[in-house]
């Protein structure tokens, strides 16, 4: 082992003064001063604090405006509510009742918020718009087709029959807001068909049987094919209703074929004429009078050309009749130009063709 002293240790020196207090005081406060130089563990996750910048002298601050520790915004004042004449265009008054002032003419255009039926009931207007002239000219012609090609033949009949029962079944899905409808529409036409076929198959003296058989048969099927769809009850018992109704009208159009030629000769030109008197520009009772006398007067003429006779004034009204509810069906709740020329033109033959077979 080596004999060297303790390193700082002195065995021959002079022991060494004790500080007094004012010294202490002197050191301490010296130490509590000094700041360690080196680098710590800390450095490397902590930023170095930046040194205090001095203050600036008395003479730059002496002209610094004194500060003040209130509210630095003043007070929000609470804004007037916009009126509604400043935020939008002011509307027009509405006119008083029973005027027309104010209000626009009625259209055939749809509305993404209102329906034109709904603007209607607001403002104190009929929600009914008549088809109008050019669908009662269609009309009148699809008539007059059937009262022709009904003195022709029997197969003659068939054609304008048809498209009377295409237009009926396509008219209907559209007259009640179903569209696209095509199944249904193609099922209805479908019903027409088969009832046509089969009164060609059976003759005119099975007519009953062969245009109640295929109804009843068309009845059943829709309602298998409703109750196969998986909508909600309401939307399927709307469909079964919508469904069965245009079958039903395109069915019982084939009366045309199962009546006499004769009575359907008279029954058409009584509807066209019918139709056409309704569309004048006549207030509505004076119209539908005019409509009446005119079908009577039709009905007379064309039973003095046929076989019919005097029973052709009788069969005139009835079948003027059923043009006028057929007319006023079709024009309910603002329907669209869509409708007119296939509900307006369509049901008002469709519906004279019971009463025709019955009449005849």
């Amino acid at each position: 082992m080596s004999n060297q002293p303790y390193e700082g240790y002195d065995p021959y020196q002079q022991p060494q003064q004790q500080p007094t207090p004012q010294q202490w005081g002197y050191d301490e406060q010296q130490y509590a001063t000094q700041q360690w130089q080196g680098q710590t563990w800390e450095t490397q996750t902590h930023a170095p604090v930046p040194p205090v910048s001095p203050a600036p002298p008395a003479a730059e601050t002496a002209y610094l405006q004194p500060q003040s520790y209130e509210r630095p915004y003043p007070a929000e004042q609470p804004q007037p509510q916009q009126q509604p004449q400043q935020a939008y265009a002011a509307a027009p008054a509405p006119a008083p009742a029973g005027s027309d002032q104010g209000y626009g003419p009625a259209t055939l255009a749809g509305n993404a918020r209102i329906t034109d039926a709904q603007r209607a009931r607001l403002e104190g207007r009929s929600p009914i718009i008549e088809p109008g002239m050019q669908p009662a000219l269609l009309t009148a012609l699809l008539g007059l087709l059937l009262s022709v090609t009904a003195q022709a033949s029997t197969y003659a009949l068939v054609l304008p029959l048809v498209a009377l029962q295409a237009v009926t079944a396509a008219g209907w899905f559209r007259l009640n807001g179903m569209w696209p409808a095509r199944q249904g529409i193609a099922l209805a036409f479908l019903g027409g068909v088969t009832a046509d076929v089969a009164v060609l198959v059976a003759g005119r003296d099975q007519a009953p049987a062969a245009i109640l058989g295929p109804l009843g048969v068309w009845v059943l099927l829709t309602l298998v094919l409703q109750l196969r769809s998986h909508a909600d009850p309401d939307t399927r018992m709307y469909g079964l209703m919508a469904t069965v109704a245009s079958s039903a009208l395109a069915i019982i159009a084939t009366g045309y074929l199962g009546a006499d030629t004769d009575a359907v000769t008279v029954g058409a030109a009584a509807v066209a004429v019918a139709v056409l008197a309704r569309a004048l520009p006549l207030p509505t009772p004076a119209s539908l009078v005019v409509a009446l006398l005119a079908a009577t007067g039709a009905g007379i003429a064309a039973g003095g050309m046929t076989g019919v006779g005097t029973r052709g004034a009788l069969i005139g009204v009835a079948a003027g009749v059923c043009a006028l509810v057929g007319h006023r069906v079709a024009s309910y709740d603002y329907p669209s130009r869509f409708v007119h020329f296939t509900a307006g033109v369509a049901l008002p033959l469709a519906a004279a063709a019971p009463v025709i077979w019955i009449l005849h």
